[in-house]
């Protein structure tokens, strides 16, 4: 199928039959819709109505995952969200680039993987090609455009290390 058409079908199906269910309700109603236009979507997942998937054959989401209110998985490439990981309200996981070296502005597209137990605090931007290690936090309104080591916290604009990620016993 053409992608304008997979893409203009997908948004008519979304804003019909996903947008004016309610928030934390039909999570698995959302998901089976994601899945019938390629996604894979684990268990548990709980998707908000608000959030926009560009293309969802490009999309792997592991269990109990959270996609937030108003969030925007632009994914001309593939974005990898894996188990118990949250991405909160309004953040962007951008796979999409133009090359700024070429005359003619080409489109380059690199996937994101967000790891195990991973938290993309509120409107963050994560841009294309970055890994977040499992574990690690992208502080709120965080850019990141470098990967994330496993278990840290970064923040800021550009993204950079606050500290190891510990828990208290």
């Amino acid at each position: 199928m053409n992608l304008r058409i997979y893409k203009l079908l997908w948004n008519i199906i979304w804003a019909i039959l996903a947008r004016p269910i309610p928030n934390r309700m039909g999570s698995r109603w959302k998901a089976s819709l994601l899945r019938v236009f390629g996604a894979h979507v684990g268990n548990g997942c709980d998707i908000y109505s608000s959030a926009k998937i560009i293309i969802p054959k490009n999309l792997f989401v592991g269990d109990n995952v959270c996609i937030g209110p108003h969030t925007t998985l632009h994914n001309t490439a593939k974005i990898t969200l894996n188990s118990h990981s949250i991405i909160s309200q309004g953040s962007y996981l951008c796979t999409g680039t133009h090359d700024i070296t070429d005359r003619s502005f080409a489109n380059i597209r690199k996937p994101i993987v967000v790891g195990h137990q991973v938290w993309v605090a509120a409107q963050c931007f994560i841009g294309p090609g970055v890994n977040v290690g499992d574990g690690a936090v992208c502080g709120a309104r965080a850019v990141v455009f470098k990967d994330v080591e496993p278990w840290t916290v970064v923040g800021g604009n550009p993204a950079k290390f606050i500290k190891k990620r510990e828990f208290k016993d």
